[in-house]
C-alpha cells in the first residue's frame, strides 16, 4: 500500500494543497524580500496567517480553531517551511500555547484569542547555562504575598518583544539531594503588550546568521512581578497526577517537546524540499560544456540521493505524527524523527548549494537561506546529540 493510501486521505490532500498554494503565492515572495533585510514577519501578514486558520490548527472548532491533529499540523508546517521557515515557526507560538491556565473561562478566552492570532507568545526556557540541560534552570521566582518576583536570565527567546505573552520556566525551590533535578521548576505566564517589555524585564537582540523573520532575544529579569495565579499547567498536572513542585512543569515541558520535535522535523523536511526543487530547476537551466548540468551523472546522482533522503524522513515523520494523534507514547520516535530529518536537511541543503555552485553562495538564490535555516534545526528543540541520548536511553536504559 502506498504512503498516500496510508496517511494522505482526500481531506489531508486538500489541506496540503491549500497550504502549498498559500506558501508559494504569498509566503515565498515575502521571504525573498524580507529575509535579506533580517526583518520580522509583518504584523499584517500575521493577520493573513490567522485568516488561513494556521494559528488554530490544533485548537477545537468550538474555540474558533480548525480542530485538527499533530499530523495536519506537520503537513501544513512542511509546506510553509518550504517557503520560509519563520512562517512555519510562528504558528507554534499560538495553537494553544500559553492557554494552560486553571480558570476554565479564562482558558476558553485565551484559546479563542490564540486561534485568531491575537495570543501569540514566546517561550523563555533556555539560559546561558541551561540549554540541553534544561533541569539546570536557575532563573528564580520567589513568592511575595500574592505575587512572584522573577530574577535571572533567559537566552534564545524568539519573538519576545512582539509577543502577547512570554511562557517562562523558572525555579521556585531547590531539589532535595535524592530528588529529581526538575523538582521545583514551574511555568509562568507573563502577559505583556506587543512591542514592549514590562517593568523589570529587558531584552537584547541576538544577531543570528539565519532564521530571520523572528527576532531572538537575551532576556534579563530584574524583579519582574507577576500575579500568583500566573502559574501554568494545572490541567497538565491533573492529567498526569504530578503534584505541584514535584517536577510537574519540567515534565510538562518535556512532553510538549515531543510535538515540537515533530514540528521541527516537518520544518526541516520543508527546507530540504525547497533545496531539492530549486536544484532540480537549476540543473535544467544551467548549461556547462554544451549541456544542462542535469545531464551529468554526478549531478543526477546527487539529486537522486536528495530526493530519497527527503522521502525517508517524511515517511518517518508521518508515522510518528499519526502515532502521536493516536495517543501512543512517542518520546523515542519523536527524537528519531527530529534527528533524522534535521541531519538530512543539513546534508540536502548543503548539496543544493553545491549543485548551484558559486550562484548558491550568494543571496540571489533561496537555497542559501534553506541551508542557513537547516543548520539551526539540528540545534533547537534539543540538539542532535540530545536526541541520540533520548533514543539510546530508551534502547539501553539511562547511563549513569
Amino acid at each position: 500500500m502506498s504512503e498516500a493510501n496510508l496517511y494522505l486521505t482526500p481531506d489531508r490532500l486538500a489541506i496540503q494543497a491549500r497550504a502549498r498554494a498559500f506558501a508559494v503565492q504569498e509566503v515565498m515572495p515575502l521571504a525573498s524580500e524580507l529575509d535579506k533585510q533580517k526583518a520580522d514577519i509583518p504584523r499584517d501578514f500575521l493577520s493573513r496567517i490567522a485568516e488561513m486558520g494556521y494559528f488554530g490548527i490544533m485548537i477545537p472548532a468550538e474555540y474558533g480553531g480548525i480542530g485538527l491533529g499533530v499530523f495536519e499540523y506537520a503537513l501544513i508546517t512542511e509546506e510553509l517551511a518550504r517557503a520560509w521557515m519563520s512562517v512555519a515557526s510562528i504558528i507554534a507560538r499560538a495553537n494553544g500555547m500559553g492557554t494552560q491556565v486553571a480558570n476554565p473561562e479564562r482558558r476558553a478566552d485565551l484559546l479563542r484569542r490564540s486561534a485568531a492570532g491575537r495570543w501569540i507568545g514566546a517561550a523563555a526556557l533556555s539560559e546561558p547555562q541551561a540549554g540541553s540541560d534544561l533541569a539546570n534552570v536557575q532563573c528564580r521566582a520567589e513568592r511575595d504575598g500574592d505575587e512572584y518576583v522573577i530574577t535571572g536570565e533567559k537566552r534564545w527567546c524568539g519573538n519576545a518583544l512582539a509577543a502577547d505573552f512570554i511562557m517562562l520556566l523558572a525555579r521556585t525551590a531547590e531539589p532535595g539531594e535524592d530528588e529529581s533535578r526538575g523538582r521545583g521548576l514551574e511555568s509562568f505566564l507573563i502577559e505583556k503588550e506587543r512591542d514592549r517589555f514590562p517593568q523589570g524585564l529587558t531584552g537584547g537582540v541576538i544577531d543570528k546568521i539565519g532564521y530571520h523573520g523572528i527576532t531572538t532575544y537575551h532576556l534579563v529579569f530584574d524583579g519582574l512581578r507577576v500575579p500568583a495565579d500566573s502559574l501554568l499547567g494545572a490541567r497538565a498536572a491533573e492529567a498526569s497526577h504530578v503534584p505541584r513542585g514535584a517536577g510537574r512543569a519540567f515534565n510538562a515541558t518535556l512532553h510538549g517537546l515531543n510535538i515540537a520535535r515533530i514540528h521541527t522535523a516537518a520544518r526541516a523536511i520543508g527546507l530540504a524540499r525547497g533545496a531539492l526543487e530549486d536544484s532540480l530547476a537549476y540543473a535544467q537551466e544551467r548549461v556547462q560544456f554544451g549541456r544542462p548540468i542535469g545531464a551529468f551523472q554526478a549531478i543526477r546522482f546527487k539529486l537522486a540521493d536528495m530526493a530519497t533522503q527527503i522521502e525517508a524522513a517524511r515517511a518517518l515523520m508521518y508515522q510518528v505524527a499519526q502515532r502521536c494523534d493516536d495517543g501512543e507514547p512517542i518520546e523515542k520516535e519523536a527524537a528519531m524523527a527530529k534527528l533524522f530529518a534535521t541531519e538530512m536537511a543539513e546534508r540536502v541543503t548543503g548539496e543544493g548549494i553545491q549543485i548551484h555552485g558559486g550562484n548558491g553562495y550568494t543571496t540571489e538564490r533561496a537555497v542559501e537561506r534553506y541551508w542557513r535555516d537547516a543548520r539551526l534545526t539540528t540545534i533547537f528543540e534539543g540538539t542532535s546529540e540530545i536526541q541520540r541520548v533520548i533514543i539510546s536511553d530508551r534502547l539501553l536504559g539511562r547511563s549513569r
